[in-house]
């Protein structure tokens, strides 16, 4: 098999299938009871969570584990308008978030917020500029994405963070940073009030994720989910050890040898990318500033056909984003491409398992798949 869907999910490795196992047995206890076995748990729970909080840079206690990204990205949301509930009701966010963003800030215009969704230019990009022109007295919410997941363009999060404080906004910013943590340097998000994490896209488990919230709103923030309290009272339940723990697992793994992750990534991308566009009639789409991520076009030939064709020779690439039930993502839509352009529209990504061989084949496959089928008219 060779695999090109580093951005959708990732492989779980042994260390960290073996955190979890560890904690569904030999630790399994409950993280709220207060005998030795429950108290283990705790302890192990506390430094999974200085883990993870140590990868992005923030206090443990800054950190709130979630069931999955959309989980992080509702709850940012949300809370954020509760918070400016009596300064407005203005937000704004770009036309190309990922669906966990963009849907709920649809629902909310549908229930009386006002929504500025920003638009990209044709290489996918969205500025600091677009983000002030936009501001006004009653935003309350200014959520973008740090990183495309569809594009790989990198967005000017940190920039943002400080044009706001320049500003005097009092707006808070939240950033999904699904596809950058541990993929892109942490600096290119830093600032954001709030921020969403998912643990999947960097080799942990599905099922958990994480939302950081500045300090000097946490006091303020509306708890998620009511019960026993867990999470300093903000998201209730009892916690999912096992997929917590494979999570932190996945982070130590990968903050350990970061530097070389992303230098191989980012070869295997420029290699990609060189041996792809020698194919005749591909294009580039966006701007892949994140290392591993490359989304390109074959205009005239749908995207859905390759990826059953590749799929058919153990070749797995990505057009659940950019086509949706035969039509172009809403990402794809924004880039304001032909139709053939659109239709025709692919991902693939990489990851630190992602060889020269692998990219060879990928290369051979799509050539071949063009040479022997006629484009659409």
């Amino acid at each position: 098999m060779y695999y090109f869907d580093y951005a959708a999910t990732t492989p779980v490795k042994p260390p960290v299938a073996e955190a979890m196992v560890r904690a569904l047995t030999a630790e399994f206890g409950n993280p709220s009871s207060q005998y030795p076995l429950g108290r283990a748990a705790r302890d192990r729970l506390a430094a999974d969570r200085a883990a993870v909080a140590g990868a992005l840079g923030c206090r443990p206690e800054d950190l709130f584990f979630t069931s999955c990204g959309t989980e992080s990205d509702n709850w940012a949301i949300r809370a954020a308008l509760h918070l400016g509930r009596h300064r407005g009701k203005h937000i704004v966010t770009t036309a190309v978030e990922h669906s966990a963003v963009l849907e709920l800030c649809k629902s909310l215009a549908r229930e009386g917020y006002d929504v500025t969704f920003l638009q990209p230019d044709s290489r996918g990009r969205i500025t600091a500029e677009q983000v002030e022109s936009a501001l006004r007295e009653d935003t309350v919410l200014v959520s973008v994405m740090a990183v495309n997941n569809e594009t790989g363009n990198v967005y000017p999060v940190a920039e943002i963070a400080r044009l706001l404080q320049a500003r005097k906004s009092r707006a808070l910013l939240h950033t999904d940073a699904v596809q950058a943590f541990l993929k892109v340097p942490g600096e290119a998000f830093r600032g954001a009030d709030l921020i969403s994490l998912s643990a999947h896209k960097i080799g942990g488990p599905k099922g958990v994720g994480a939302l950081y919230a500045a300090p000097a709103i946490q006091s303020k923030l509306v708890p998620l989910l009511y019960g026993g309290g867990q999470e300093r009272g903000l998201r209730s339940g009892t916690e999912a050890t096992a997929q917590i723990a494979g999570f932190a697992e996945a982070v130590r793994q990968r903050a350990a040898r970061l530097s070389n992750i992303l230098t191989h990534t980012a070869a295997m991308q420029a290699y990609a990318r060189e041996r792809l566009l020698a194919i005749p009639g591909l294009k580039l789409l966006g701007t892949p500033e994140a290392p591993h991520i490359l989304c390109c076009t074959l205009p005239g030939y749908p995207s859905q056909n390759l990826v059953e064709d590749l799929g058919a020779q153990g070749i797995c690439i990505s057009a659940g984003s950019a086509c949706h039930r035969g039509k172009p993502s809403h990402v794809v839509a924004a880039l304001r491409l032909s139709k053939k352009e659109a239709a025709g529209a692919f991902r693939v990504s990489f990851g630190e398992d992602t060889a020269k061989e692998d990219v060879d084949a990928l290369c051979a496959a799509v050539e071949a798949h063009r040479a022997s089928r006629f484009p659409m008219l």
